[in-house]
Protein backbone atom coordinates (compact mmCIF):
# COMPACT_ATOMS: atom_id res chain seq x y z
CA UNK A 1 0.00 0.00 0.00
CA UNK A 2 2.97 2.31 0.48
CA UNK A 3 3.81 1.75 -3.18
CA UNK A 4 0.28 2.70 -4.23
CA UNK A 5 0.39 5.84 -2.09
CA UNK A 6 3.66 6.82 -3.76
CA UNK A 7 2.04 6.49 -7.20
CA UNK A 8 -0.73 8.82 -6.10
CA UNK A 9 1.72 11.30 -4.59
CA UNK A 10 3.71 11.42 -7.85
CA UNK A 11 0.56 11.92 -9.89
CA UNK A 12 1.04 8.67 -11.81
CA UNK A 13 -2.40 7.36 -10.80
CA UNK A 14 -5.49 8.97 -9.34
CA UNK A 15 -7.28 7.76 -6.19
CA UNK A 16 -10.26 7.10 -8.46
CA UNK A 17 -8.14 4.71 -10.52
CA UNK A 18 -7.14 2.77 -7.40
CA UNK A 19 -10.72 2.58 -6.20
CA UNK A 20 -11.86 1.36 -9.61
CA UNK A 21 -9.15 -1.32 -9.61
CA UNK A 22 -10.10 -2.51 -6.11
CA UNK A 23 -13.79 -2.67 -7.03
CA UNK A 24 -13.02 -4.50 -10.26
CA UNK A 25 -10.95 -7.05 -8.36
CA UNK A 26 -13.69 -7.37 -5.73
CA UNK A 27 -16.18 -8.08 -8.49
CA UNK A 28 -13.94 -10.82 -9.86
CA UNK A 29 -13.20 -12.72 -6.65
CA UNK A 30 -15.71 -11.76 -3.96
CA UNK A 31 -18.54 -13.96 -5.31
CA UNK A 32 -16.29 -16.97 -4.68
CA UNK A 33 -14.80 -15.73 -1.39
CA UNK A 34 -17.57 -13.81 0.40
CA UNK A 35 -14.89 -11.64 1.98
CA UNK A 36 -16.31 -8.11 1.61
CA UNK A 37 -19.78 -8.14 3.13
CA UNK A 38 -20.65 -4.43 3.31
CA UNK A 39 -20.11 -2.48 0.09
CA UNK A 40 -19.61 1.22 0.85
CA UNK A 41 -18.09 2.06 -2.51
CA UNK A 42 -20.50 4.94 -3.13
CA UNK A 43 -19.29 6.62 0.05
CA UNK A 44 -15.69 6.04 -1.04
CA UNK A 45 -16.42 7.54 -4.45
CA UNK A 46 -18.00 10.65 -2.95
CA UNK A 47 -14.89 11.14 -0.78
CA UNK A 48 -12.37 11.01 -3.62
CA UNK A 49 -11.96 14.79 -3.69
CA UNK A 50 -11.96 15.13 0.10
CA UNK A 51 -9.27 12.67 1.16
CA UNK A 52 -6.64 14.08 3.55
CA UNK A 53 -3.14 14.39 2.14
CA UNK A 54 -1.67 11.85 4.55
CA UNK A 55 0.92 9.12 3.99
CA UNK A 56 -1.68 6.76 2.48
CA UNK A 57 -3.82 9.26 0.62
CA UNK A 58 -6.01 7.60 -1.98
CA UNK A 59 -5.23 3.97 -1.07
CA UNK A 60 -8.36 1.77 -0.96
CA UNK A 61 -8.91 0.17 2.44
CA UNK A 62 -11.26 -2.22 4.20
CA UNK A 63 -12.42 -2.33 7.81
CA UNK A 64 -13.31 -5.53 9.62
CA UNK A 65 -17.02 -5.90 10.35
CA UNK A 66 -16.38 -5.37 14.05
CA UNK A 67 -14.28 -2.74 15.76
CA UNK A 68 -13.03 0.44 14.08
CA UNK A 69 -16.45 1.95 14.69
CA UNK A 70 -17.26 4.74 12.24
CA UNK A 71 -20.36 6.88 11.72
CA UNK A 72 -20.35 6.37 7.97
CA UNK A 73 -19.74 2.63 8.07
CA UNK A 74 -22.33 0.55 9.98
CA UNK A 75 -21.30 -2.96 10.98
CA UNK A 76 -23.00 -6.29 11.66
CA UNK A 77 -20.37 -7.85 13.96
CA UNK A 78 -21.03 -11.22 12.32
CA UNK A 79 -24.47 -11.41 13.92
CA UNK A 80 -28.08 -11.20 12.77
CA UNK A 81 -28.87 -9.58 16.11
CA UNK A 82 -26.44 -6.73 15.39
CA UNK A 83 -26.99 -6.48 11.62
CA UNK A 84 -26.27 -3.00 10.23
CA UNK A 85 -25.53 -1.40 13.59
CA UNK A 86 -25.00 2.35 13.22
CA UNK A 87 -22.56 4.35 15.33
CA UNK A 88 -22.99 7.81 16.82
CA UNK A 89 -19.29 8.63 16.89
CA UNK A 90 -16.04 7.43 15.36
CA UNK A 91 -13.53 5.27 17.17
CA UNK A 92 -10.06 6.69 17.74
CA UNK A 93 -8.45 4.03 15.56
CA UNK A 94 -10.76 4.84 12.65
CA UNK A 95 -10.12 8.58 12.96
CA UNK A 96 -6.37 7.98 12.83
CA UNK A 97 -6.69 5.71 9.81
CA UNK A 98 -8.94 8.21 8.05
CA UNK A 99 -6.47 11.02 8.71
CA UNK A 100 -3.82 9.01 6.84
CA UNK A 101 -5.89 9.39 3.67
CA UNK A 102 -7.02 5.79 3.17
CA UNK A 103 -10.26 5.45 1.26
CA UNK A 104 -12.54 2.98 3.07
CA UNK A 105 -14.98 1.27 0.73
CA UNK A 106 -16.29 -1.69 2.71
CA UNK A 107 -16.25 -4.01 5.69
CA UNK A 108 -15.04 -7.62 5.78
CA UNK A 109 -16.62 -10.77 7.19
CA UNK A 110 -16.12 -11.99 10.75
CA UNK A 111 -17.65 -14.84 12.79
CA UNK A 112 -20.36 -13.91 15.26
CA UNK A 113 -18.88 -12.07 18.23
CA UNK A 114 -15.34 -12.73 16.99
CA UNK A 115 -14.97 -16.00 18.92
CA UNK A 116 -14.31 -18.40 16.02
CA UNK A 117 -11.23 -19.63 14.19
CA UNK A 118 -13.30 -19.71 10.99
CA UNK A 119 -15.54 -17.11 9.35
CA UNK A 120 -18.90 -18.65 8.46
CA UNK A 121 -21.49 -16.28 9.93
CA UNK A 122 -25.13 -16.83 8.97
CA UNK A 123 -25.70 -13.09 8.62
CA UNK A 124 -23.49 -13.04 5.51
CA UNK A 125 -25.36 -15.85 3.77
CA UNK A 126 -22.54 -18.38 3.68
CA UNK A 127 -18.95 -19.09 4.62
CA UNK A 128 -15.95 -16.96 3.75
CA UNK A 129 -13.43 -19.01 1.79
CA UNK A 130 -9.67 -19.19 1.55
CA UNK A 131 -8.18 -17.86 -1.74
CA UNK A 132 -5.54 -20.61 -1.67
CA UNK A 133 -8.19 -23.33 -1.71
CA UNK A 134 -11.91 -22.57 -1.66
CA UNK A 135 -12.71 -25.71 0.33
CA UNK A 136 -10.66 -24.35 3.24
CA UNK A 137 -11.36 -21.54 5.67
CA UNK A 138 -9.30 -18.35 5.80
CA UNK A 139 -9.64 -18.58 9.57
CA UNK A 140 -11.10 -16.08 11.98
CA UNK A 141 -12.08 -13.86 13.29
CA UNK A 142 -10.51 -11.49 10.73
CA UNK A 143 -11.15 -14.05 8.01
CA UNK A 144 -12.77 -11.69 5.51
CA UNK A 145 -9.90 -9.23 5.86
CA UNK A 146 -7.34 -11.98 5.19
CA UNK A 147 -9.23 -13.30 2.18
CA UNK A 148 -9.54 -9.79 0.75
CA UNK A 149 -5.82 -9.05 1.10
CA UNK A 150 -4.60 -12.45 -0.07
CA UNK A 151 -6.85 -12.29 -3.16
CA UNK A 152 -5.61 -8.84 -4.15
CA UNK A 153 -8.69 -6.72 -3.48
CA UNK A 154 -6.57 -4.52 -1.21
CA UNK A 155 -2.90 -4.68 -0.16
CA UNK A 156 -3.75 -4.31 3.55
CA UNK A 157 -6.81 -4.37 5.79
CA UNK A 158 -7.88 -3.71 9.34
CA UNK A 159 -8.41 -6.61 11.74
CA UNK A 160 -8.66 -7.26 15.45
CA UNK A 161 -7.22 -9.94 17.70
CA UNK A 162 -8.58 -11.24 20.99
CA UNK A 163 -7.24 -14.80 20.84
CA UNK A 164 -5.40 -14.93 17.53
CA UNK A 165 -8.00 -13.30 15.30
CA UNK A 166 -5.40 -11.50 13.14
CA UNK A 167 -2.63 -14.09 13.32
CA UNK A 168 -4.80 -17.16 12.61
CA UNK A 169 -6.16 -15.83 9.28
CA UNK A 170 -2.72 -14.44 8.40
CA UNK A 171 -1.30 -17.94 8.80
CA UNK A 172 -4.09 -19.52 6.77
CA UNK A 173 -3.81 -16.99 3.94
CA UNK A 174 -0.05 -16.47 3.60
CA UNK A 175 0.01 -12.96 5.06
CA UNK A 176 1.85 -10.97 7.69
CA UNK A 177 -0.33 -10.38 10.74
CA UNK A 178 0.47 -8.46 13.90
CA UNK A 179 -0.98 -8.34 17.41
CA UNK A 180 0.71 -5.40 19.13
CA UNK A 181 1.47 -5.02 22.82
CA UNK A 182 -1.64 -4.42 24.93
CA UNK A 183 -2.84 -0.79 24.63
CA UNK A 184 -0.44 0.00 21.77
CA UNK A 185 -3.47 0.70 19.57
CA UNK A 186 -6.45 2.67 20.98
CA UNK A 187 -9.70 0.87 21.79
CA UNK A 188 -11.87 3.86 22.67
CA UNK A 189 -14.30 5.32 23.08
CA UNK A 190 -16.44 2.20 22.65
CA UNK A 191 -14.33 -0.05 24.89
CA UNK A 192 -11.89 0.39 27.72
CA UNK A 193 -10.51 -3.13 27.66
CA UNK A 194 -12.03 -5.67 25.30
CA UNK A 195 -12.16 -9.14 26.86
CA UNK A 196 -10.35 -8.06 30.04
CA UNK A 197 -7.62 -6.36 28.02
CA UNK A 198 -6.93 -9.33 25.74
CA UNK A 199 -8.45 -7.88 22.55
CA UNK A 200 -6.61 -5.33 20.42
CA UNK A 201 -6.86 -3.89 16.92
CA UNK A 202 -4.31 -4.93 14.28
CA UNK A 203 -3.68 -5.36 10.57
CA UNK A 204 -3.19 -7.96 7.86
CA UNK A 205 -0.76 -7.05 5.10
CA UNK A 206 1.44 -8.55 2.40
CA UNK A 207 4.58 -6.84 3.70
CA UNK A 208 6.20 -5.92 7.00
CA UNK A 209 6.68 -2.38 5.67
CA UNK A 210 2.95 -1.77 5.26
CA UNK A 211 2.25 -3.03 8.77
CA UNK A 212 4.99 -0.77 10.18
CA UNK A 213 3.46 2.33 8.63
CA UNK A 214 -0.06 1.41 9.76
CA UNK A 215 1.17 0.94 13.32
CA UNK A 216 2.92 4.32 13.23
CA UNK A 217 -0.36 5.87 12.07
CA UNK A 218 -2.57 4.43 14.81
CA UNK A 219 -0.29 3.76 17.80
CA UNK A 220 -0.73 5.66 21.04
CA UNK A 221 -3.29 5.97 23.80
CA UNK A 222 -6.59 7.69 23.10
CA UNK A 223 -8.31 10.11 25.45
CA UNK A 224 -9.05 8.51 28.81
CA UNK A 225 -7.49 5.14 27.98
CA UNK A 226 -7.22 2.94 31.11
CA UNK A 227 -3.83 1.59 30.05
CA UNK A 228 -0.87 2.97 28.11
CA UNK A 229 1.67 0.84 26.27
CA UNK A 230 5.40 1.45 26.86
CA UNK A 231 6.99 4.12 24.69
CA UNK A 232 8.82 2.71 21.68
CA UNK A 233 12.53 3.56 21.16
CA UNK A 234 11.88 4.48 17.52
CA UNK A 235 9.09 4.51 14.98
CA UNK A 236 8.03 1.24 13.40
CA UNK A 237 9.19 2.46 10.01
CA UNK A 238 12.61 3.19 11.49
CA UNK A 239 12.61 -0.23 13.18
CA UNK A 240 12.30 -2.22 9.96
CA UNK A 241 15.55 -0.69 8.68
CA UNK A 242 17.39 -1.48 11.92
CA UNK A 243 19.04 -4.73 12.89
CA UNK A 244 17.36 -6.44 15.85
CA UNK A 245 20.80 -7.49 17.03
CA UNK A 246 21.82 -11.03 17.84
CA UNK A 247 18.82 -12.59 19.57
CA UNK A 248 18.31 -15.62 21.77
CA UNK A 249 15.32 -17.41 20.28
CA UNK A 250 13.54 -20.35 21.90
CA UNK A 251 11.98 -22.85 19.51
CA UNK A 252 8.97 -24.91 20.54
CA UNK A 253 7.88 -27.62 18.08
CA UNK A 254 5.04 -28.95 20.25
CA UNK A 255 2.07 -27.13 21.70
CA UNK A 256 2.75 -24.99 24.76
CA UNK A 257 1.54 -27.93 26.84
CA UNK A 258 3.86 -30.41 25.10
CA UNK A 259 1.33 -32.10 22.80
CA UNK A 260 2.43 -33.03 19.26
CA UNK A 261 1.51 -30.88 16.26
CA UNK A 262 0.94 -31.59 12.57
CA UNK A 263 4.08 -32.50 10.63
CA UNK A 264 3.62 -29.52 8.27
CA UNK A 265 3.59 -27.11 11.19
CA UNK A 266 6.61 -28.76 12.77
CA UNK A 267 8.45 -28.53 9.44
CA UNK A 268 7.62 -24.81 9.22
CA UNK A 269 9.14 -24.20 12.65
CA UNK A 270 12.25 -26.25 11.93
CA UNK A 271 12.80 -24.50 8.61
CA UNK A 272 12.47 -21.08 10.23
CA UNK A 273 14.75 -22.05 13.10
CA UNK A 274 17.44 -23.08 10.62
CA UNK A 275 17.04 -19.78 8.78
CA UNK A 276 17.34 -17.80 12.02
CA UNK A 277 20.46 -19.71 12.98
CA UNK A 278 21.98 -19.00 9.55
CA UNK A 279 21.21 -15.32 10.13
CA UNK A 280 23.34 -15.38 13.28
CA UNK A 281 20.74 -15.75 16.02
CA UNK A 282 21.10 -18.22 18.89
CA UNK A 283 18.30 -20.77 18.57
CA UNK A 284 17.61 -23.14 21.47
CA UNK A 285 14.85 -25.73 22.05
CA UNK A 286 12.81 -24.59 25.03
CA UNK A 287 9.14 -24.60 25.99
CA UNK A 288 7.49 -22.21 28.46
CA UNK A 289 6.33 -23.87 31.67
CA UNK A 290 3.49 -21.43 32.24
CA UNK A 291 0.08 -23.00 33.01
CA UNK A 292 -1.46 -22.67 29.55
CA UNK A 293 -4.38 -25.01 30.28
CA UNK A 294 -5.50 -22.88 33.22
CA UNK A 295 -5.13 -19.73 31.13
CA UNK A 296 -7.33 -21.14 28.36
CA UNK A 297 -10.03 -22.16 30.81
CA UNK A 298 -9.98 -18.62 32.18
CA UNK A 299 -9.94 -17.11 28.67
CA UNK A 300 -13.04 -19.18 27.84
CA UNK A 301 -14.89 -17.77 30.87
CA UNK A 302 -13.96 -14.17 30.10
CA UNK A 303 -15.06 -14.43 26.48
CA UNK A 304 -18.34 -16.11 27.46
CA UNK A 305 -19.10 -13.17 29.74
CA UNK A 306 -18.13 -10.75 26.97
CA UNK A 307 -20.53 -12.52 24.61
CA UNK A 308 -23.34 -12.41 27.16
CA UNK A 309 -22.74 -8.69 27.61
CA UNK A 310 -23.05 -7.74 23.94
CA UNK A 311 -26.13 -9.93 23.53
CA UNK A 312 -27.80 -8.38 26.58
CA UNK A 313 -26.88 -4.85 25.46
CA UNK A 314 -28.26 -5.45 21.96
CA UNK A 315 -31.53 -6.84 23.29
CA UNK A 316 -31.91 -3.93 25.71
CA UNK A 317 -31.57 -1.47 22.83
CA UNK A 318 -34.21 -3.40 20.87
CA UNK A 319 -36.47 -3.61 23.92
CA UNK A 320 -37.21 -7.31 23.59
CA UNK A 321 -36.12 -10.81 24.57
CA UNK A 322 -33.95 -13.13 22.51
CA UNK A 323 -35.73 -14.61 19.49
CA UNK A 324 -35.08 -17.60 17.28
CA UNK A 325 -32.48 -16.71 14.67
CA UNK A 326 -31.02 -13.76 16.59
CA UNK A 327 -27.74 -15.51 17.38
CA UNK A 328 -26.00 -18.74 16.37
CA UNK A 329 -25.35 -21.86 18.43
CA UNK A 330 -21.94 -20.97 19.83
CA UNK A 331 -23.20 -17.59 21.06
CA UNK A 332 -26.25 -19.25 22.64
CA UNK A 333 -23.93 -21.68 24.39
CA UNK A 334 -21.66 -18.88 25.55
CA UNK A 335 -24.60 -16.95 27.00
CA UNK A 336 -25.79 -20.08 28.83
CA UNK A 337 -22.28 -20.77 30.14
CA UNK A 338 -21.91 -17.17 31.31
CA UNK A 339 -24.99 -17.63 33.54
CA UNK A 340 -23.00 -20.22 35.52
CA UNK A 341 -20.11 -17.81 36.15
CA UNK A 342 -20.39 -15.64 39.25
CA UNK A 343 -18.73 -12.28 39.73
CA UNK A 344 -16.06 -13.90 41.90
CA UNK A 345 -15.57 -16.59 39.24
CA UNK A 346 -15.00 -13.90 36.64
CA UNK A 347 -12.48 -12.04 38.80
CA UNK A 348 -10.71 -15.31 39.54
CA UNK A 349 -10.44 -15.92 35.78
CA UNK A 350 -8.93 -12.49 35.27
CA UNK A 351 -6.43 -13.16 38.07
CA UNK A 352 -5.51 -16.48 36.43
CA UNK A 353 -4.82 -14.64 33.18
CA UNK A 354 -2.69 -12.06 34.99
CA UNK A 355 -0.77 -14.82 36.76
CA UNK A 356 -0.12 -16.43 33.40
CA UNK A 357 1.34 -13.14 32.16
CA UNK A 358 3.78 -13.12 35.06
CA UNK A 359 4.75 -16.75 34.45
CA UNK A 360 5.42 -16.04 30.78
CA UNK A 361 7.32 -12.84 31.59
CA UNK A 362 9.65 -14.90 33.78
CA UNK A 363 10.26 -17.26 30.86
CA UNK A 364 11.13 -14.32 28.60
CA UNK A 365 13.76 -13.09 31.05
CA UNK A 366 16.01 -15.76 29.57
CA UNK A 367 15.10 -15.34 25.91
CA UNK A 368 14.26 -12.57 23.46
CA UNK A 369 11.74 -14.30 21.17
CA UNK A 370 9.66 -17.48 21.22
CA UNK A 371 9.24 -19.29 17.88
CA UNK A 372 6.30 -21.68 17.35
CA UNK A 373 3.97 -22.39 14.47
CA UNK A 374 0.97 -20.08 14.42
CA UNK A 375 -1.37 -23.09 14.35
CA UNK A 376 -1.04 -26.77 15.24
CA UNK A 377 -2.61 -27.81 11.92
CA UNK A 378 -2.90 -26.58 8.32
CA UNK A 379 -5.89 -24.38 7.34
CA UNK A 380 -9.13 -26.17 8.31
CA UNK A 381 -11.84 -27.26 5.92
CA UNK A 382 -15.00 -25.20 5.63
CA UNK A 383 -17.51 -26.33 8.26
CA UNK A 384 -15.11 -27.64 10.86
CA UNK A 385 -15.55 -24.62 13.13
CA UNK A 386 -19.08 -23.61 12.14
CA UNK A 387 -21.05 -21.97 14.95
CA UNK A 388 -23.85 -24.54 14.94
CA UNK A 389 -22.99 -26.28 18.22
CA UNK A 390 -24.29 -24.90 21.51
CA UNK A 391 -21.52 -26.62 23.49
CA UNK A 392 -19.44 -23.46 23.72
CA UNK A 393 -16.88 -24.90 26.15
CA UNK A 394 -16.17 -27.94 23.97
CA UNK A 395 -16.06 -25.69 20.90
CA UNK A 396 -13.23 -23.77 22.51
CA UNK A 397 -11.38 -26.31 24.68
CA UNK A 398 -12.52 -29.79 23.62
CA UNK A 399 -10.19 -32.31 21.90
CA UNK A 400 -11.45 -31.20 18.46
CA UNK A 401 -11.96 -27.58 19.47
CA UNK A 402 -10.30 -24.33 18.59
CA UNK A 403 -7.67 -24.56 21.31
CA UNK A 404 -6.41 -27.86 19.87
CA UNK A 405 -6.21 -26.22 16.43
CA UNK A 406 -4.78 -22.91 17.71
CA UNK A 407 -2.89 -23.59 20.95
CA UNK A 408 -0.37 -20.74 20.66
CA UNK A 409 -1.99 -17.43 19.78
CA UNK A 410 -4.29 -16.77 22.75
CA UNK A 411 -1.34 -17.07 25.11
CA UNK A 412 -0.09 -13.67 24.03
CA UNK A 413 -3.48 -12.02 24.21
CA UNK A 414 -3.45 -13.13 27.84
CA UNK A 415 0.06 -11.81 28.49
CA UNK A 416 -0.36 -8.67 26.35
CA UNK A 417 2.93 -9.34 24.56
CA UNK A 418 3.50 -8.48 20.88
CA UNK A 419 3.19 -11.43 18.53
CA UNK A 420 3.13 -11.92 14.77
CA UNK A 421 2.41 -14.58 12.17
CA UNK A 422 4.95 -14.63 9.36
CA UNK A 423 4.33 -16.42 6.00
CA UNK A 424 7.55 -18.40 5.55
CA UNK A 425 6.30 -21.87 4.63
CA UNK A 426 3.83 -23.60 2.28
CA UNK A 427 3.03 -27.32 2.46
CA UNK A 428 3.03 -29.77 -0.43
CA UNK A 429 -0.66 -29.07 -1.06
CA UNK A 430 0.11 -25.39 -1.67
CA UNK A 431 -1.45 -24.19 1.59
CA UNK A 432 0.29 -21.54 3.71
CA UNK A 433 1.65 -22.56 7.11
CA UNK A 434 2.40 -19.55 9.30
CA UNK A 435 5.15 -19.30 11.88
CA UNK A 436 4.59 -17.38 15.09
CA UNK A 437 7.05 -15.07 16.81
CA UNK A 438 6.37 -13.51 20.21
CA UNK A 439 8.53 -10.90 21.89
CA UNK A 440 8.81 -9.36 25.31
CA UNK A 441 6.08 -6.99 26.48
CA UNK A 442 6.62 -3.59 24.88
CA UNK A 443 9.34 -4.74 22.47
CA UNK A 444 7.20 -4.33 19.37
CA UNK A 445 9.79 -2.45 17.34
CA UNK A 446 12.42 -5.10 18.02
CA UNK A 447 10.00 -7.80 16.89
CA UNK A 448 9.22 -5.87 13.70
CA UNK A 449 12.97 -5.49 13.07
CA UNK A 450 13.34 -9.27 13.22
CA UNK A 451 10.35 -9.78 10.91
CA UNK A 452 11.79 -7.37 8.35
CA UNK A 453 15.09 -9.24 8.54
CA UNK A 454 13.26 -12.52 7.88
CA UNK A 455 11.36 -10.98 4.98
CA UNK A 456 14.62 -9.89 3.36
CA UNK A 457 16.16 -13.33 3.89
CA UNK A 458 13.14 -15.28 2.60
CA UNK A 459 10.80 -12.97 0.64
CA UNK A 460 7.16 -14.01 0.32
CA UNK A 461 5.59 -11.11 -1.60
CA UNK A 462 5.66 -13.10 -4.84
CA UNK A 463 3.60 -15.92 -3.28
CA UNK A 464 0.03 -15.28 -4.41
CA UNK A 465 -2.98 -17.58 -4.89
CA UNK A 466 -5.32 -17.92 -7.82
CA UNK A 467 -9.04 -17.46 -7.27
CA UNK A 468 -11.61 -18.67 -9.80
CA UNK A 469 -8.83 -18.99 -12.36
CA UNK A 470 -7.79 -15.33 -12.05
CA UNK A 471 -4.24 -14.66 -10.90
CA UNK A 472 -3.85 -12.18 -8.08
CA UNK A 473 -2.19 -9.02 -9.31
CA UNK A 474 1.08 -8.21 -7.58
CA UNK A 475 -0.05 -4.83 -6.31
Amino acid sequence: MIGLAALVARGEVRPADLLDAALERMGQVNPALNAVVHDYSEIARRRLDQLPSGPLSGVPFLLKDMGAEAVDFPASHGSCLLANTAFKMNSAVYDRLAASGVNVFGRTAAPEGGVGAATEAVVYGGPTRNPWNLSHSPGGSSGGAAAAVASGIVPAAHGSDGGGSVRIPAANCGLFGVKPTRAMVPDGPYAGEGWAGMAIEGFLTRSVRDTALLLDIVAGADLGAPYVAPEMPCTFMEAIDRSPGSLKIAICDTTLTGAPIHDDCKAAVESTAALLADMGHEVIPERPRADTDAMMQAWTKVVACGTALWVRTALAKKGRDLQQGDIEGVARGAVAYARTISGTDYLEAVETIHAYGRQMAAFFEGIDVLLTPTLAEPPPKIGRFAHTTEDYVAYRTGPEGIFAHSPFTAAFNATGQPAVSVPLFWNDKGLPIGVHLAGRFGEDTRLLSLCAELERARPWFHRVPAVSGVDVEKT
